[in-house]
């Protein structure tokens, strides 16, 4: 896929970017990673930039780009993976003529043995690729794959490289082994999460870091051993325009809505089922919408057989855009329950629509939502109490929601927007072009 404008030059008043985007997993349905892709790289376009997003499966999706700068371009280039956790048929082993190479073997080899390969896999590839392409990008700007096979500078990728790391996936690894119930399973995890030592030495080689929150920088210093002097936050944010407010959906009466897998114990849905239960001895109204997975079997499955909640909880998946904006604006709250969060997308794309929010103080949340009774109602991450008694001040009082719902919105203008977090992307891709002592558009 292509799309472009004619020629021009980048807003900035400088030359014109050409960039390769690099996403081993670029979905925006599979989490964070795949909507900062697609929200980054139509802003970059629109800057008159040329972007190049190279991915694996499931591969990215990528917005048209009609308006903007002129000569900015978007393309998808597929490199694919064995695809080995797809669905319906995850952790498959591949027939004997979908091998092509020795990292094929590997991946599998990998996944043989409980680890997960894609972030190793993905970027030997990509290296592989990069190399035969040699001169025809400026920057290559890498987003969490943070593999061996990026390693060696500009002499080995061919231009100079910016890394994004949204947050240390070793915070995950804490939170997963902390939830884990036995031997067996701390095993386990252990050996899925083998891939982030490999991240932790690729992290402390490179030149440049970007992340999404002052708390990301300091998880990076403190999990990673990233140099503070390395590391620089760009804030990300929601697409305004798409995340607005609409008075003609109407709100349903006790409708809450939260954005959570319920298989990852981070984000803390379990304590919003605990809290729901609390929540409907005074409102029997009161029920909940998870945007994401829902799990047969674990802490949350097991939460809501015991309140009884079957009726009060649903989980929706594989929504349109569109239907996702309604359903948050038909909610009289949205809530984060997270016990960590990078930066939270849901938070920021939730305020945009007017939506008043509450919200665990967890990681870089407060960044996000600000201030307790401004623009949120924050609460202590793990206190399902907590969570009960905000919701059910929020629910009973429609001004503090109206309230509260203006001046989220108005956070997120202020601070929180795609077209901001390309801006400051694109800065620092010419600080490692300089300081790497090249010059854009030179082969």
């Amino acid at each position: 896929m292509l799309t472009s404008l004619s020629a021009g030059s980048a807003t900035d008043g400088d030359r014109p970017l050409r960039i390769a985007l690099l996403t081993y997993k670029g979905n925006p349905f599979c989490g964070g990673q795949g909507v900062y892709v697609r929200h980054l790289s139509r802003e970059l376009a629109r800057l008159g930039h040329t972007v190049e997003v190279i991915g694996a499966q499931p591969y990215a999706v990528l917005d048209e780009v009609t308006d903007g700068v002129p000569g900015g371009a978007l393309s998808l280039t597929e490199l694919p993976s064995l695809d080995l956790y797809r669905q319906p048929d995850p952790f498959r082993t591949p027939r004997r003529g979908e091998y092509r190479d020795w990292i094929d073997a590997l991946e599998v080899a990998t996944m043989w043995t409980g680890g997960f390969p894609e972030p190793l896999t993905f970027s030997l590839r990509a290296r592989r690729h990069l190399a035969a392409r040699r001169g025809e990008f400026d920057v290559i700007h890498d987003n969490q794959t943070l593999g061996y096979g990026f390693l060696g500078g500009p002499a080995a990728l061919g231009a100079p490289l910016v890394t994004t790391v949204h947050h240390p996936i070793t915070v995950d690894r804490r939170l997963e082994l902390d939830a884990a119930k036995d031997r067996k399973r701390r095993a386990s995890v252990r050996r899925w999460y083998a891939f982030t030592r490999m991240q932790g030495r690729v992290a402390r080689r490179l030149p440049s870091v970007l992340t999404v929150s002052g708390s990301s920088r300091q998880e990076i210093a403190d999990h990673l051993g990233v140099r503070g002097d390395r590391i620089h936050v760009v804030h990300i944010g929601a697409d305004t325009d798409l995340w607005s407010p609409d008075p003609a959906v109407a709100e349903v009466p006790g409708r809450i809505v939260t954005t959570s897998s319920a298989d990852v114990p981070l984000k803390g849905l379990v304590f919003l089922i605990e809290a729901l239960a609390k929540l409907r001895t005074e409102r029997p109204e009161a029920h909940l919408v998870v945007v994401g997975k829902r799990a047969d079997k674990g802490p949350v499955a097991r939460a809501i057989e015991k309140h009884g909640l079957r009726d009060a909880v649903e989980f929706v998946k594989g929504i349109s855009d569109a239907e996702l904006v309604d359903l948050v604006r038909s909610a009289e709250i949205a809530c984060v329950p997270s016990l960590y969060e990078g930066f939270s997308l849901p938070a920021a794309e939730a305020m945009a629509t007017a939506t008043p929010l509450v919200a665990t103080t967890g990681g870089a949340i407060p960044e996000v939502a600000g201030t307790d009774g401004e623009t949120c109602l924050a609460v202590p991450p793990g206190d399902a109490g907590a969570l009960a008694d905000a919701l059910g001040r929020l629910l009973a009082d429609p001004e503090l929601r109206a309230r509260l719902g203006a001046a989220g919105r108005q956070r997120v203008l202020d601070r929180f927007t795609w077209a901001k977090a390309a801006e400051g992307t694109v800065a620092h891709y010419r600080a490692a072009i300089a300081a790497a002592g090249r010059t854009p558009g030179a082969r």
